[in-house]
């Protein structure tokens, strides 16, 4: 079972490495904080809680902030 990750330049399948795999478990492994980031899977928005699916496209958008 994959997913397909979208971030800035990357665009890449990415194998789930366990059962009820969540957006949280993928924003931790790649040491990216929940409050700096909007993620998306198959175009929606969603929260960090939700869980990847196989098959699914999940894009991950920085948050810029600015003054």
């Amino acid at each position: 079972m994959s997913f397909t990750l979208k971030y800035k330049d990357l665009n890449e399948k990415r194998e789930i490495p366990k059962e009820n795999y969540t957006i949280k478990d993928l924003l931790n492994e790649l040491e990216l904080s929940a409050q700096t980031m909007v993620s998306k899977q198959n175009g929606e928005l969603v929260i960090e809680d939700t869980i990847i699916s196989d098959g699914d496209e999940i894009q991950l958008v920085q948050i810029i902030y600015g003054g």
